[in-house]
């Protein structure tokens, strides 16, 4: 009997590097894709130090072109897939009216058509064995409606609405295909690296990032065990989870609450 297959994107560094590990120690056989073959191939070679099998593939998600090439990569040296993770993606912050046009674009073709991009090419797969799973990675920024991160919070927006519609598909035509979005808050992982918009702010999202008591690894092995689990929506941080709840049932307590506390944020 064959393991079970997960392909992840962004899977060379930070969560896509933890979730690769992750999945490995469990038995899967883990696609490694990254835009950097170096940053795969090290990943590899570091699930096959566990014992699994790891397959190094290259990609630019932000290219229709080059995601179709790597389906079929896929499909050639597997034949299947059980899992697709969806979790490629760079940060940037700045205010609506000052972000670029040209960061809108970077971000939005970067962080939501990537996904976008990666159901469209790998769900006729699913559909044709009648199961499957897809995990999108979204952000908690997504569903926070915070100021500064503009382009970031409608990509990850973007994300969530793109995977509520993506079920409810899944769903109305009974299809065997599940699907779960992503969302976590701050943790310790080098998102930073490639990072656009104002240095306050990336200083202000270095030191969240720094306090954080979650690691990689951390979200990782909640979003496998949420994944096993066939939950939709998950939040790894209990205290997203409840700021979450407080956002849904009390818009407007959480928004005075939001600019207190992003007040205090700035002024540190």
């Amino acid at each position: 009997m064959r393991n079970n297959r997960v392909l992840i994107t962004g899977a060379g560094s930070g969560l896509g590097r933890a979730l690769a590990l992750r999945y490995a120690r469990a038995g899967w056989q883990v696609g490694v894709a990254d835009i950097r073959a170096d940053r795969a191939d090290a990943v590899c070679e570091e699930i096959q130090a566990l014992g699994a099998r790891g397959d190094a593939f290259q990609v630019d998600v932000g290219s229709d072109t080059s995601v179709e090439a790597l389906r079929d990569d896929v499909v050639a040296r597997w034949g299947d897939l059980d899992l697709l993770i969806n979790n490629a993606g760079v940060s940037s912050a700045g205010d609506v009216a000052d972000t670029p046009l040209d960061d809108w674009r970077w971000m939005l073709e970067i962080n939501l058509l990537s996904v976008v991009r990666g159901c469209r090419a790998f769900l006729p797969i699913f559909l044709a064995r009648g199961r499957g799973h897809i995990v999108n990675t979204a952000s908690f920024a997504g569903l926070a409606g915070a100021a500064g991160l503009a382009s970031y919070s409608v990509a990850k927006a973007g994300v969530v609405a793109l995977s509520d519609s993506l079920r409810a598909e899944m769903a109305l035509c009974k299809s065997g295909v599940r699907v779960s979005v992503v969302c976590p808050s701050f943790f310790r992982t080098n998102l930073l690296e490639n990072f656009r918009g104002p240095e306050k702010t990336r200083a202000i999202a270095d030191r969240l990032m720094t306090r954080a008591t979650e690691s990689a690894d951390d979200i990782a092995a909640f979003v496998f065990d949420g994944v096993a689990a066939g939950r939709y929506l998950l939040i790894p941080t209990a205290a997203e989870r409840l700021r979450w709840r407080i956002r849904r049932f009390f818009p407007d307590f959480y928004f005075r609450k939001l600019i207190t506390a992003q007040r205090a944020a700035m002024d540190k």
